[in-house]
């Protein structure tokens, strides 16, 4: 049983100590924070020793457990560490078939299925009973939210967010950065960098969907 780190103190984090309790694949020494007011508190048990500046000294297995897709790929580009640093996750409960291929750091939570020929990138989060069918391929840092189901052969890029019980047609792209909104119906390929909801999904306009754009610039400036 490895030791493991968790990297940020976040609801992920707690998911992700509750799974791993459960399963035992991994043992959860401390959790690494940048928010000072945090460190020497615990969090579920388990101590935040300090900030993530900690994680190139110190010799356990790590998982990136920010909840937002952008935000784990800025932690992963600022530690800039090999992948054989970053453990991989997958809850006993889960059934990913053989042909399953996981990236470094991904994170698989209670009942997902893989069914066959599956890819997940980097540091991809399956959020409970995410479903992924045949042939389905993830970008690194992309999250799947709770119940959110691919049909087959469907492409999502880097950093995708597919919100909780969204649904994918087979044979459909998801652009890069792309966001599809809890409970929509995606029928026609997703632009990189928009975000889409309702059913059948459509792209997002007004204030709405200008506070998101600008949040996501702020995320990418802030790298």
């Amino acid at each position: 049983m490895a030791d493991v780190l968790l990297l940020a103190a976040s609801g992920l984090a707690r998911e992700t100590i509750e799974s791993i309790r459960q399963t035992g694949d991994h043992q959860v020494v401390g959790i690494l924070d940048d928010n000072p007011a945090l460190h020497g508190t615990v969090l579920d048990g388990v101590p935040v020793l300090g900030g993530l500046e900690l994680a190139s000294s110190r010799g356990e297995q790590l998982l990136l457990c920010m909840g937002k897709s952008a935000a784990r790929a800025a932690a992963a580009m600022r530690l800039g560490l090999d992948e054989e640093r970053y453990a991989t996750h997958v809850h006993s409960s889960a059934f990913l078939a053989r042909s399953t291929v996981l990236g470094a750091g991904s994170i698989v939570l209670a009942g997902c299925v893989a069914t066959a020929d599956v890819v997940l990138g980097r540091h991809a989060v399956l959020m409970p009973h995410a479903l992924l069918t045949h042939d389905n391929q993830l970008g690194d840092f992309a999250t799947l939210a709770a119940g959110a189901a691919l049909a087959g052969r469907v492409r999502a890029g880097d950093r995708v967010y597919i919100g909780t019980n969204a649904a994918v047609r087979e044979n459909l792209v998801l652009g890069d950065d792309a966001v599809l909104g809890m409970g929509s119906v995606l029928l026609q390929d997703l632009p990189a960098g928009e975000t889409w909801a309702g059913s059948p999904a459509h792209k997002l306009y007004g204030p709405a969907a200008q506070r998101i754009a600008t949040a996501r610039v702020q995320e990418v400036q802030a790298r």
